[in-house]
């Protein structure tokens, strides 16, 4: 994997935008871009205060792992709670921002929106686990309830939202962009 595509998984697995990494780290935004994408290679001193930011080490960073484990149980899981802002995240495998592709599970509240995503080249499978949820595609707007999949190009802008009185649960599985 190259550089920067592991510091934008680092970046999106600590729930960051580009702006906000830019920010703790007196960059801009369009330079962290430019890093994610591999056109520029920040300096040692620059990558070392990105991996400070996002919560690693040079050694951690460099690290390859390889895909041993098979099993990884609910208490080893990684949960974001942000019920304040309308939604709740649980990574059923806290490292697959290494791997291929990222499962998620998503639940959001009633009348509540999770973020909006920028265009780029994953795949992305949804599955309605409660409730009713609604995707957003640039300017096509899509219901799904449960037991209902949504599966999509992430080539446009996106959001997914429940417009809903009732919690709505959904299981996200992303892959790696390469944007």
């Amino acid at each position: 994997m190259e550089i920067g595509q592991k510091i934008k998984n680092l970046r999106q697995l600590k729930n960051l935008t580009q702006e906000e990494l830019g920010e703790r780290t007196d960059l801009s935004k369009g330079y962290i871009s430019q890093i994610e994408s591999n056109k520029t290679s920040p300096s040692m001193e620059t990558f070392l205060n990105i991996l400070e930011v996002l919560g690693t080490s040079p050694r951690d960073f460099f690290e390859q792992q390889q895909v041993t484990k098979v099993h990884y149980p609910c208490e080893e899981q990684l949960t974001y709670d942000e019920y304040d802002k309308g939604y709740f995240l649980q990574w059923p495998v806290k490292t697959s921002n290494e791997f291929e592709m990222e499962p998620l599970l998503l639940t959001l509240q009633p009348k509540s929106t999770y973020k909006t995503f920028e265009p780029s080249t994953s795949d992305t499978f949804i599955y309605c686990l409660e409730g009713t949820i609604t995707l957003t595609l640039g300017d096509e707007v899509f219901d799904a309830q449960q037991g209902d999949a949504l599966y999509f190009k992430a080539t446009r802008e996106h959001r997914l939202s429940n417009n809903g009185d009732v919690e709505a649960r959904m299981m996200l599985v992303a892959t790696s962009s390469y944007l």
